[in-house]
């Protein structure tokens, strides 16, 4: 249950976001990474929205974070997308049972303002659960080496957790402080997209570490903080986009002064097609708002109510199976309310299509849809991808 009003947050956050919002067009033409944004969010206590006032957060709801998620992504999607593994090892933690010290120590890091990234997946030809990424001994050390790559907001991290093989061969995870020595993080993020979310590579060379920051990975089926509350700060960031194309849309319109020799009005602001095009790219931003809103507040209640979780996560594949095209339409139809000048690179309109199509590949909507088809037709529940021995319904 949340501590804290809508009002107080967004009175806190949205001068922020505005801010983050001004640079967005010339960080995405210079590609400079939003360090100084990151940094920013994190001083204002972002990161710790989700701990309890008590311990030194917020006490934001689950519903109330995926709104300022929301409104983060207008501002700049790479920044939700770059915060997604610290928001869900959040989750994670405060999941853990009361008595489980290391999680609480963990959760005080981030109410103190750390940030959590992820070294998780490794690139090509690694086999589910396996891992090439290991903790080897060393006399009385123990030393974590290897690769991993799409290690996304890594370079914005405090700490970084990470996947490996121990040397018993088990599968498990490692927080290690993102300045120790053979820590290297790498900005090798090629897609066309996203390109500020820090996705690239974090090499592991010799890094001494903490055996009481080793932990069994996860394996819980119906945690939501996993596939459901991952996906969702996706979706979040794509609601974003759609929010910042409407509203560019829009003011682009009405700063036109000259309209087609066979328009329908002497403005562009005033010709009922135009009107028509930015009333749908606006239509598709609210509905998708709305649909991470009611994902997120079906997430809010599995966080108290663990028999929800399997509805929860069934309900965000659902908005998942929409959300996608909603948004990679409405990018690509707010070019029809300009010529030319729409698509010259000082705008940089085309972020918000790059952008949307790279986010909605991160996990095939096909695979999300055979899972809610299945349950549909044979009541059979989602499972936990990640878990060992468990097909996964998503890459």
């Amino acid at each position: 249950m949340s501590t804290v009003t809508d009002a107080e947050l967004h009175a806190r956050f949205r001068p922020l976001f505005d801010e983050i919002a001004t640079g967005a067009v010339e960080r995405e033409l210079d590609r400079r990474l939003p360090e100084k944004e990151i940094a920013a969010l994190r001083d204002a206590g972002f990161g710790a929205l989700r701990i309890p006032v008590a311990d030194g957060g917020s006490g934001a709801s689950v519903r109330q974070l995926f709104s300022l998620l929301v409104e983060l992504g207008a501002a700049d999607s790479n920044i939700p997308q770059a915060l997604r593994t610290h928001f869900a090892f959040t989750e994670l933690w405060l999941a853990a049972d009361p008595g489980d010290t290391v999680a609480r120590a963990r959760l005080a890091e981030i109410a103190g303002g750390k940030i959590i990234g992820n070294a998780i997946t490794e690139r090509g030809g690694v086999a589910r659960n396996s891992s090439t990424t290991v903790l080897r001994r060393d006399g009385d050390r123990l030393l974590l080496e290897g690769e991993k790559f799409y290690c996304t907001g890594t370079l914005y991290a405090d700490l970084i957790d990470v996947v490996a093989l121990d040397p018993d061969g088990n599968r498990v995870t490692v927080l290690v402080d993102a300045d120790s020595p053979g820590v290297e993080r790498i900005d090798d993020w090629r897609g066309f997209g996203q390109k500020l979310t820090a996705s690239g590579t974090t090499r592991f060379t010799g890094v001494e570490i903490d055996p009481d920051q080793v932990r069994p990975a996860p394996v819980d089926v119906h945690v939501p903080v996993r596939q459901a509350f991952l996906q969702l700060v996706q979706l979040a960031a794509l609601a974003g986009i759609a929010r910042r194309a409407a509203d560019d849309a829009a003011a682009y319109v009405r700063d036109r002064k000259r309209n087609w020799p066979y328009g329908n009005a002497d403005l562009p602001k005033d010709d009922p097609l135009v009107q028509q095009v930015v009333g749908k790219v606006d239509a598709a931003a609210f509905t998708v708002g709305a649909a991470v809103d009611a994902a997120a507040a079906s997430l809010d209640r599995a966080v108290t109510d663990p028999e929800h979780a399997p509805t929860a996560e069934l309900d965000v594949y659902r908005v998942q199976s929409t959300i996608p095209q909603l948004v990679l339409d409405a990018t690509s139809e707010l070019f029809e309310v300009g010529g030319a000048s729409t698509v010259e690179t000082g705008r940089a309109l085309d972020r918000h299509w790059r952008n949307a199509r790279t986010l909605s590949v991160h996990n095939p909507i096909i695979y999300k849809q055979q899972v809610i088809g299945n349950y549909v037709l044979n009541g059979v529940t989602p499972v936990l991808s990640l878990s060992p021995g468990v097909a996964p319904a998503s890459s």
